[in-house]
């Protein structure tokens, strides 16, 4: 049984990876590292808990003598990399954790994977040569767009964040793995996940959380920005392919080509909350929207053009916004309850 370390997969979407990937493929024993900061919860994994090829190890990828033991232990023969600091408001308040974990747990496993793996640069160790490290980014990476325009593979990095440089300079880092090293990487970059199991912090549960609360629902000042949207078990298979069928060295750009402002987002939901939960006074849940100070260096917007990964490796979306957003509000609905 092949051996793949998975960090970071007790986050959000790395929540929604390991039932999948674990289920579909009963021939890799799945090792979830994770820390378990806040936005952790491994209540998100109760799928998979006595699955026999998952095994879940609370630590973090920035304590290398352990991601060294997990090699040995394990004999790991591939990374998936999802691990990372990801909030923007926390890296504006607090922006040294996001280096911390973000380059510097990179770094780390990275570092650590080729010396398990590999003889000398460009050369892998009899037996792993099919070894591959996946790693998780982000389009933020790539900065803003102007009205018209769309992130491809080759756009110029132009990150704006504390949280999007770390993921730059983490991206980079991998991008050097290869052409430095030869290591078998593969990069993927990502618009806006939304879906089962995302923190209660991040846009649209803090809509239908607030919203269910009957409390103010707060948009970033006049909620113009836009955002590409992709589900997140959709976000999971492109992963899969990547993983699986990615050219090394390649980055594959994956969006849900639906781009959507915020304040679409925030009346759409609620008005599938007006017809599914709805006020007990008949009000819509709309009265509650509410503008607030905009956030320091805001992205007006995001979007990905996943023409790459469509033609490679043949991945597409199933979900536009409109169907995956009410599977995501049936789910908040349960949680909530």
């Amino acid at each position: 049984m092949q051996s793949i370390l998975l960090t970071g997969g007790a986050g959000f979407i790395g929540a929604n990876f390991v039932p999948y990937f674990t289920q579909k493929y009963p021939e890799y024993r799945i090792i979830n590292l994770d820390k378990l900061t806040y936005a952790g919860d491994v209540s998100n994994l109760s799928e998979v808990e006595n699955a026999d090829n998952y095994e879940f190890v609370q630590s973090d990828i920035c304590n290398r003598e352990l991601v060294e033991f997990l090699f040995t232990k394990y004999d790991i023969r591939g990374v998936i990399h999802f691990a990372a600091e990801s909030h923007v408001d926390n890296s504006i308040s607090g922006p040294e954790i996001f280096i911390k974990t973000n380059v510097n747990g990179t770094f780390n496993l990275l570092d650590v994977a080729k010396k398990y793996w590999m003889e000398a640069p460009f050369q892998y160790k009899a037996g792993y040569e099919g070894c591959r490290f996946h790693h998780i980014s982000t389009d933020e990476v790539y900065g803003t767009l102007g009205e018209t325009g769309l992130f491809r593979e080759d756009t110029p990095y132009a990150p704006n964040s504390p949280y999007s440089s770390s993921k730059a300079s983490s991206d980079l880092l991998v991008r050097a793995y290869f052409h430095t090293f030869g290591m078998n990487v593969t990069t993927s970059n990502c618009s806006n996940n939304y879906g089962p199991k995302q923190h209660n912090e991040k846009l649209i549960p803090t809509i239908i959380r607030k919203a269910l609360a009957g409390e103010k629902i707060p948009i970033y000042g006049n909620g113009k920005n836009v955002r590409d949207w992709l589900y997140v078990l959709d976000h999971c298979t492109g992963i899969d392919l990547v993983y699986h069928k990615g050219r090394a060295g390649e980055t594959y750009n994956i969006g849900g080509r639906n781009e959507r402002d915020n304040l679409f987002i925030v009346n759409h939901i609620c008005e599938i909350l007006d017809g599914k939960k709805p006020c007990k006074d008949g009000c819509s849940y709309k009265e509650l929207i509410t503008f607030v100070k905009d956030r320091a260096g805001h992205d007006r917007r995001y979007a990905i053009d996943a023409t790459k990964i469509e033609t490679e490796l043949g991945w597409r979306a199933k979900e536009n916004f409109e169907t995956g957003i009410i599977k995501t509000i049936d789910w908040y609905l349960r949680k909530f309850e």
